[in-house]
């Protein structure tokens, strides 16, 4: 596989059972405070036809780890920086879709918290350019410079999860958001857990599943 270019640290997994031609493809992208490292571990509960990548926010956290953008004191966010991860992290996955061992019509972001932030802002922003979206702890975010896609959102799939107990990023944020998607023409599926700010195993096999779920139906057309 070449090298993607991109000022952005990465790491690749699978596949392990590699179709014939391109790969459908997963994007990983961690919450604030972690790295490349942290959601690369869930590779393994995913089909193994999946080529996995798991990028590295673009700036460092003053707590460790990294992040797209600082959190002001009133909850707002740095909008130049905001915009500034949006169009690396954007560069990077134009730079994944022209991969010879990738399906650009089966790629998908799996977020985690900031990083379900900026899988809602890239896939709002170009849904033509995903097959969808595992939301998992987030909410979306929007940004005076980006401009969401609502209407536009046919092809592009959703699955939204969210802890009931989560003392980061509250449900009432994840239920806005769901009601966003209730007015829009997305395809989605929305399911609250039993936990905090998390991924648990129920979550994790529910994502899994309808990642599986969506490759072996564009498998079918």
């Amino acid at each position: 596989m070449r090298a993607i270019e991109t000022d952005l640290l990465y790491k690749t997994a699978g596949p392990g059972d590699r179709p014939a031609g391109k790969s459908p493809t997963i994007i990983l992208l961690h919450g604030r405070g972690a790295d490349e490292n942290d959601l690369l571990g869930l590779s393994q509960f995913f089909d193994p036809r999946f080529l996995v990548f798991s990028l590295r926010a673009p700036f460092p956290f003053e707590y460790g780890g990294y992040t797209y953008f600082t959190l002001n004191e009133d909850g707002t966010a740095d909008t130049d920086m905001y915009l500034e991860s949006f169009n690396r992290v954007m560069k990077f996955v134009d730079g994944v879709r022209a991969l010879s061992e990738v399906d650009p019509a089966k790629l998908f972001l799996v977020g985690f918290s900031m990083g379900t932030i900026m899988s809602y802002a890239l896939s709002l922003a170009h849904p033509e350019k995903f097959a969808g979206v595992a939301a998992q702890s987030g909410f979306v975010r929007d940004h005076p410079a980006l401009a969401w896609k609502w209407d536009q959102l046919k092809g592009c799939d959703f699955i939204i999860t969210h802890g009931v107990n989560d003392p980061v990023i509250p449900l009432t944020l994840a239920r806005e958001t769901k009601g966003r998607f209730d007015r829009s023409n997305a395809q989605f599926v929305y399911k609250e857990y039993p936990m905090g700010h998390e991924i648990s195993d129920e979550s994790l096999a529910d994502v899994s599943g309808w990642l599986k779920k969506k490759i072996d139906r564009e498998g079918q057309r």
